[in-house]
């Protein structure tokens, strides 16, 4: 079972330092990950649509409508890291298509229902996919290399690895889902 720990020591064994036992232990790594971790684990997170991190809601109305151009408002839930994709419950993806725009952790719009996929700050590392998993503590990695080696040239260098980790990744949980299917409209037709 994997624990944010295991991710972190995976980071602290990339860069040949000493692992750690907790996040609270009173050492130098320690607090470099204690420090690092979450911010670097959501900004993973909000990269890509990682598969294992979608959710999807109906969300329930705010008490308080916007003062103008909107008839309604949603709150984001709490653990809404990005939204990707937004709409009314309509089958008919012509439909199911509407105007809103998220204004902090509100999202305003004029439809009555609102159902929401997004992906969610999921804190268990055991809900990963592996390659979530490794291309979270590559970054992590690169992120406290310079910390830790006091060499930028090799911080360079592990963030060039972590990036190619993560794009091997985000292909990987890409071409997992099946295609989505080509609607035809204007543009497609003329190309005909």
């Amino acid at each position: 079972m994997a624990s944010a720990v295991d991710i972190a020591n995976s980071a602290l064994n990339l860069l040949g330092a000493s692992t750690i036992s907790a996040f609270t232990d009173d050492s130098k790594n320690a607090r470099l990950v204690n420090q690092r971790y979450e911010p670097v684990r959501d900004r993973v997170f909000r990269s890509h649509a990682w598969n294992c991190l979608h959710k999807r809601v109906e969300l329930a109305q705010n008490s308080t409508a916007p003062v103008v151009e909107y008839s309604f408002a949603y709150s984001l839930p709490s653990d809404c890291l990005r939204v990707l994709k937004i709409h009314n419950g309509a089958t008919d993806s012509i439909v199911s298509e509407m105007e809103y725009k998220i204004e902090g952790r509100n999202i305003v719009t004029n439809e009555g229902t609102v159902f929401l996929v997004y992906i969610a700050k999921i804190t268990d590392p055991n809900e990963y996919d592996t390659y979530l998993q490794e291309s979270i503590s590559h970054q992590l990695a690169a992120d406290i290399a310079y910390a830790i080696t006091n060499n930028a040239t090799l911080a360079n260098n592990y963030m060039a690895r972590a990036d190619e980790r993560l794009r091997e990744a985000r292909f990987i949980d890409a071409t997992e889902n099946s295609l989505g299917k080509i609607e035809s409209n204007e543009f497609t037709d003329a190309r005909l």
